[in-house]
């Protein structure tokens, strides 16, 4: 008897086990990791802007721009395919191969050693010197005139110059009041910016000043996300909103109020909030001023 209600209760605890439902941590599920383009091109999407594109595979929007010859309006259309990755360079294998291929060597005749073998007799020896000296002037000044001036080589770079247009110091401000729920993290579970806790509708705020360069929700793990261009090279991104008050091409001043908080795209309330620089992700908490 005892033994039969052994075995009933570890069948009925191994069920119970099959059928639980396991929750991944919000950080990683909300934000998906780091995404590096896997081909070299992509079709834009209705709803798409540079700026999104950029931020969703990594890249400084500049860089995108300069890869696929679109200029400073940074207009795209549905349908437009788009570069991600350079053009690729000559393999290392193909530029040793052809560089194994030995010139032969020029067969140089030393003006000295012709002087020395056809040296005359002893009497005229000064007489053999000086015209020794005046047949190594007159060359040297030769080769010298013929001598073609150096060339300067131009290594040209793998991906385009980005250059920086930067209009002076951020003044950062917290976009939202709350407690840190996670932090930014580049090793393990990966966040690429940090995540703050709150009440649905509660307001979120510029952290600085800039123009809105995407509003909307077409980036998986993001929700409702509003991306705020501050001066060409800092961007700042809030997301999970229930809310947004902004639209493209808005400016913003810092503390306005662009959202509300919410849980779009998460497994709670809270907003995650990133600073990219140069399209790069980068710890907010060294940027925002301490509580």
């Amino acid at each position: 008897m005892l033994l039969r209600w052994f075995l009933a209760f570890t069948i009925t605890g191994s069920l119970v086990a099959c059928g639980g439902h396991t929750y991944a941590p919000v950080s990683e599920r909300a934000v998906p990791a780091a995404i590096h383009p896997t081909t070299s091109e992509y079709i834009v999407k209705k709803g798409d802007t540079l700026y999104s594109i950029a931020f969703r595979y990594g890249m400084d929007y500049r860089q995108l721009a300069a890869l696929n010859g679109i200029g400073s309006h940074y207009s795209i259309y549905p349908g437009q395919p788009l570069r991600l990755k350079p053009a690729t360079a000559p393999s290392r294998e193909s530029i040793v191969r052809d560089s194994s291929i030995v010139a032969p060597k020029p067969i140089i005749t030393s003006t000295r050693q012709n002087v020395v073998a056809n040296k005359p007799a002893s009497k005229s020896k000064p007489q053999a010197q000086a015209t020794t000296k005046t047949q190594i002037k007159s060359i040297a000044k030769t080769s010298s005139i013929a001598k073609p001036p150096a060339k300067t080589t131009t290594t040209k770079s793998k991906n385009p110059i980005i250059k920086t247009n930067s209009s002076g110091k951020i003044y950062w401000k917290w976009p939202t009041n709350g407690k840190i729920l996670n932090t930014f993290k580049t090793k393990g579970v990966i966040n690429k910016g940090i995540d703050i806790a709150g009440s649905r509708g509660l307001a979120i705020k510029a952290a600085a000043s800039g123009k809105v360069v995407y509003a909307g929700n077409g980036l998986l793990g993001y929700g409702n996300l509003v991306i705020i261009d501050h001066n060409q090279q800092f961007l700042s991104a809030y997301a999970h909103n229930s809310r947004v008050l902004v639209k493209e091409n808005d400016m913003v001043k810092t503390g306005q109020k662009i959202a509300e908080m919410g849980s779009s795209g998460a497994d709670r309330v809270m907003l995650h909030f990133e600073i990219r620089r140069d399209g790069k992700p980068v710890d907010p908490l060294r940027y925002l001023p301490k509580r």
